[in-house]
């Protein structure tokens, strides 16, 4: 966790790769795991915008944890013999016995993050950090078209199909789009938000949002600052325990993907109503717990700073010189009340693909490429069982979408490890259908090798009945 990601490598602009990958997370991360286990001769590449990337960098708050189980990480459900597990990173760290006698249920986030870390830095020679992609385009080269990905820097990259992992875009209510202060940050940059206040001590802060991270940011600013006093507003009646039953969570099963995959729109929507408490807009007990304490024991000692107000809506915010000015309105009774607060936190996670309020048609990159991709009569991005895109016309090469699809394949898609290496497993599949893997290894293939490491997968692995639940 010491060395940098200072040295950028470069693909060359002069030739295309198999496969290109925009964004570096774990969603593509597992993907380029996938490539070098089952398919080391591929020539693949990835792009980067950040320079030194943290998984979850702006949260990774004392004491949080995973809320997964460690095995759901970036290959075992694939491939449990893989070296890439997180069991193996904790081996090869030399903490292994050590974390096994930890009395959590869940891994740290931060020693997810350092798993994550691991990882990444073992395929530095396959990444571009630093590379913002702006454009994408397609282009026609010795009559075969092909992708031509720009960088902000003005560099250009060719592939003959495209993995976009890039995480959805966060969610930011109409109220504070387009504020320009620091005084506001969405949860992805909080804790350095809050380092950057330096002995500026906020005295009110609002949070905004009902989420497991909503409540766990109150409590860290809680520690961090005792003397404030810490607003949760919340839409909802209150803040709403997350639905941890074991059957609820077999949302997170392949056979859900394929099941919902299946359903029509209005049994998407009847299905995702259900699976909400799953994963969105509630809380882990234990935390909830904790919150509700922390604010109970504050008024035995008649001094109560923190509070989470129910059924309120935030109207209006407007920056002026000393902090942000909220009109927040009642939800039912509609009286509207203000708030003149030192900082704001947006706990108000992200936006999903589709046509709805609250969601983006597409990503924002590939708005140069769009109209090649067919949508449904409900608004909706036609996503193939393996998260290829359905083209208007054969002319146009395979486009995939790693860890954006929950309109399509579900809850098992909503940014979590549940499917993760699954998923990377159904695009690898889908990859080959495509034809976009090469046969064998090319002189000067930006690959990296598989190491001494013997990473066939035995015979006795028996993943084809799982994978033939997702379309493969």
């Amino acid at each position: 966790m010491t060395d940098r990601f200072n040295v950028r490598a470069t693909a060359p602009a002069s030739e295309a790769v198999d496969v290109l990958g925009v964004g570096f997370g774990p969603a593509n991360l597992s993907l380029a795991i996938a490539l070098q286990e089952d398919l080391p001769q591929t020539d693949a590449f990835f792009l980067e915008a950040a320079s030194d990337p943290v998984w979850q960098g702006g949260l990774l708050l004392d004491g949080s944890n995973m809320q997964n189980h460690p095995n759901r990480d970036l290959v075992t459900m694939r491939n449990p013999r893989s070296r890439y597990s997180f069991l193996n990173f904790l081996f090869e760290q030399g903490r292994l016995i050590e974390h096994l006698n930890l009395p959590l249920e869940f891994p740290l986030r931060k020693e997810y993050a350092q798993y994550i870390d691991w990882a990444t830095r073992q395929f530095r020679p396959q990444v571009a950090f630093g590379a913002r992609a702006t454009d994408i385009d397609v282009a026609e080269v010795d009559g075969t078209p092909e992708y031509v990905v720009t960088c902000a820097d003005g560099s250009q990259h060719r592939a003959r199909s495209l993995v976009v992992g890039t995480g959805r875009t966060p969610f930011v209510p109409a109220p504070f789009a387009g504020l320009q202060t620091p005084r506001v940050c969405h949860l992805t940059r909080y804790l350095p938000t809050v380092r950057e206040l330096g002995d500026n001590a906020p005295r009110s802060i609002a949070v905004v949002g009902g989420s497991q991270s909503a409540v766990e940011i109150v409590l860290d600013l809680a520690r961090r600052f005792p003397q404030a006093r810490i607003v949760n507003y919340v839409r909802k009646f209150g803040l709403r325990l997350k639905d941890t039953s074991p059957f609820s969570e077999e949302g997170f099963f392949p056979s859900f993907t394929d099941y919902y995959y299946r359903a029509d729109r209005a049994s998407k929507n009847e299905l995702d109503a259900y699976m909400r408490p799953t994963n969105y807009s509630s809380t882990d007990a234990d935390v909830l717990h904790h919150l509700y304490a922390l604010m109970y024991e504050q008024r035995l000692d008649g001094d109560q700073r923190v509070f989470v107000r129910g059924n309120s809506e935030v109207r209006a915010a407007e920056p002026d010189g000393t902090g942000v000015r909220l009109e927040v309105e009642e939800v039912h009774t509609k009286d509207v009340s203000t708030d003149h607060v030192d900082l704001v936190i947006l706990a108000t996670g992200f936006r999903d693909l589709g046509p709805g309020r609250h969601q983006e048609a597409h990503p924002a990159l590939l708005s140069g490429v769009i109209d090649r991709f067919q949508v449904d009569e409900d608004g909706y991005l036609v996503v193939e069982p393996d998260y290829r895109l359905r083209s208007r016309t054969d002319g146009t090469p395979p486009l995939f979408l790693n860890g954006l699809c929950e309109s399509s394949h579900g809850i098992g898609d909503a940014g979590s490890f549940s499917l993760l290496s699954l998923r990377a497993a159904t695009i690898l599949s889908g990859l080959k259908k495509a034809g976009s893997t090469a046969p064998a290894p090319r002189a000067g293939a930006n690959r990296l090798e598989s190491e001494v490491f013997d990473l066939t997968p035995p015979p006795e692995r028996q993943f084809e009945a799982t994978f033939d639940k997702v379309g493969i």
